[in-house]
C-alpha cells in the first residue's frame, strides 16, 4: 500500500544566528521535535557524554557560524544550550542505520538515500549565509545536519553508512555533511576536512567538484583514507578492517550499479537507473533501515539539483545558480509516494 509522504521546502537568506531564529520559530508549531524526544526516549541522555565546552571549541575553529545558529535555535524555542547542543550539534545522539548507494559522472551526482521513513525529517533546504560559509542546497537531518547536497562553489556530497560499532567520540554524519559543504570548495579540502576533524561513526562521503574529479572518502573513528570511485555502497575498499561481517548486499549492488551506469547516456537515465523499480537499486526495504526515501541528482557546473521522494518519479528540478542571484523558488513541498505508513516525523505526531 502506497502513503503519500511529503518534504517541506525551506529557504532563508542571512546571517547564522537568525536562521537559527527562524528555523526555532518553525520547529514551534511542528511535530518535528516532540516526535524526535519520543523517539531517542531514554537514551536521549545516555548519549550526552561529551563536555559542551569540548564541543564548542571544535565547532568555533572549523564552522563557528553553525554556533550561532544552534544559539539561534536555542532561544527561538526556549531551550537551555546543552539541551540544543544534544539536538542539534550533530556530536551526540544515535541515528537510523540507513543503507545508501552513489554514482558519478564528471558532471553530476546521483545518490540513492535509504533509510526509515521514522527517521526522516521531511525538510529541503536552501541557506545563504551573510555571515560565513557557502550557500547550500539540500535536505536536512537533525535540523542543521545534511545528507547530501551541494554548495555555491559546485562542491557535491553524499554519504553511506558502513558501521555504527566500535564508535568513538566525534561529529555523526549529517553534520559532517554540513561542515564540508559550509566550509569546503573543493574535493581536496574536503579530504583534508575530513582528516582532520573526530568521526564518531564508519562513513563514506562521496565528493565531486568542478574539475569532474569524484572521491570517495572512508572514514573511521580510527582513520580516514581516500580514494578516486564513482560509485559507493555500503562497504569499504581500503579500511577492509574496519568493514560488517556480512558485505555480500552491498557488493552485489555496487555491481549493479556499475553495470547499469555504463549503458546509461544522459544523467536522467543515470537518474532512472537508481529511481526505476526495474532496475533493482531502488529498496523497499524500509523496516530494515534500508529502503530508499530520496533520489537526488547535482550538477557542480549549472548548479542545478534533482529531488523525488520515491521511485519511478519525474524529479523536481531547482535551479540554485538563478536563486543564489535572489530569485527565491515556487515549490513550497516536494511530494511522492513510499510503500511504507509511518509518517516523517515531520508529517504527524506519533
Amino acid at each position: 500500500m502506497m502513503k503519500q509522504y511529503y518534504s517541506d521546502v525551506i529557504q532563508y537568506r542571512g546571517t547564522h544566528y537568525d536562521f537559527g531564529y527562524f528555523q526555532g520559530r518553525l520547529l514551534k508549531n511542528s511535530p518535528i521535535l516532540p516526535n524526535r524526544e519520543k523517539q531517542w526516549g531514554p537514551k536521549k541522555d545516555r548519549h550526552f557524554l561529551i563536555d559542551p565546552e569540548v564541543y564548542q571549541k571544535i565547532m568555533a575553529t572549523v564552522a563557528p557560524g553553525i554556533l550561532d545558529e544552534i544559539r539561534g535555535l536555542a532561544d527561538a524555542l526556549d531551550m537551555e544550550m546543552d539541551k540544543a547542543f544534544r539536538f542539534f550539534g550533530g556530536y551526540y545522539l544515535e541515528f537510523v542505520r540507513s543503507g545508501c548507494s552513489i554514482f558519478t559522472d564528471s558532471r553530476f551526482m546521483v545518490r540513492n538515500y535509504d533509510s526509515h521513513p521514522k527517521g526522516y525529517e521531511g525538510r529541503y533546504m536552501l541557506y545563504q549565509p551573510t555571515d560565513s560559509g557557502y550557500a547550500v542546497i539540500g535536505p536536512t537531518m537533525q535540523i542543521t545536519g545534511r545528507i547530501d547536497g551541494m554548495n555555491e562553489k559546485g562542491l557535491v556530497m553524499g554519504y553511506n553508512f558502513t558501521h555504527s560499532k566500535k564508535s568513538g567520540d566525534g561529529f555523526l554524519c549529517n553534520m559532517i555533511g554540513r561542515l564540508i559543504l559550509e566550509t569546503c570548495a573543493s574535493v581536496d579540502q574536503a579530504i583534508s576536512l575530513l582528516k582532520k576533524i573526530p568521526h564518531r561513526h564508519s562513513f563514506s562521503y562521496v565528493v565531486l567538484d568542478r574539475s569532474g574529479d569524484s572521491y570517495v572518502i572512508e572514514a573511521s573513528p580510527r582513520q580516514v583514507a581516500a580514494r578516486k570511485s564513482n560509485v559507493c555502497t555500503n562497504h569499504f575498499h581500503l579500511l577492509d578492517e574496519e568493514n560488517r561481517y556480512r558485505q555480500e548486499e552491498t557488493r552485489e549492488r555496487e555491481k549493479s550499479i556499475q553495470k547499469q551506469q555504463q549503458f546509461t547516456a544522459n544523467p536522467y537515465e543515470a537518474f532512472n537507473v537508481m529511481n526505476g523499480i526495474e532496475h533493482g537499486i531502488f529498496s523497499k526495504k524500509y523496516d530494515a533501515a534500508a529502503g530508499t526515501i530520496h533520489t537526488a541528482v547535482y550538477f557542480p557546473n549549472e548548479l542545478k539539483a534533482w529531488f523525488v521522494i520515491g521511485p519511478d518519479r519525474k524529479p523536481v528540478i531547482f535551479d540554485f545558480a538563478k536563486w543564489l542571484r535572489g530569485d527565491n523558488v515556487n515549490v513550497k513541498q516536494i511530494k511522492g509516494k513510499l510503500e511504507h505508513q509511518d509518517p516523517f516525523v515531520n508529517m504527524e505526531q506519533i
